[in-house]
């Protein structure tokens, strides 16, 4: 929403509401409107939404989801104890049929879909988890085990 030079945002999720302005007095108005109309909780200043940590400084705002990429790992229950340096090995080829197809795919969809959603952040995962949401037809041993090597990586630059 623009008003004359103001500019002010809502992001809505669920019952999650972000307001975002140039100017204090429209956030104060909007909270405000809320307030009559609903019960609300003011958390202040953002820190934390969706999964992604906020960290603002004077100039810049930082985003983060250390927190989510460490869920991860560890709603993935794969014992993570090497770490990697890199996302994924240079040059690596997956097909369809490598492996053997898993027995419940919906463990790879979910949890590449939990990859997806922290590529938001950190650039260098992109084409990981790209190559590796290709599969999620019919995923298999290879591309699972592939996923959670990833997941060395995430457990060392978690985002």
């Amino acid at each position: 929403m623009t008003s004359g030079t103001c500019f002010t945002a809502l992001l809505v999720y669920v019952d999650d509401i972000l307001v975002a302005s140039d100017s204090m007095d429209s956030i104060t108005t909007i909270k405000d409107c809320l307030h009559d109309k609903f019960k609300i909780k003011d958390l202040k200043t953002l820190r934390y939404f969706l999964g992604i940590e906020v960290a603002p400084s004077p100039k810049v705002i930082h985003i983060y989801q250390r927190k989510y990429a460490l869920d991860i790992v560890v709603d993935s229950g794969v014992l993570v104890s090497k770490p990697a340096k890199i996302p994924m090995e240079q040059n690596l080829k997956f097909r369809k049929d490598d492996g053997m197809p898993l027995t419940d795919p919906s463990v790879y969809r979910r949890l590449i879909g939990m990859l997806l959603y922290l590529t938001i952040t950190p650039p260098d995962i992109s084409y990981p988890i790209q190559t590796l949401s290709q599969f999620m037809d019919k995923p298999t041993t290879v591309h699972l085990a592939a996923a959670h090597k990833f997941l060395q990586y995430i457990n060392v630059a978690p985002g």
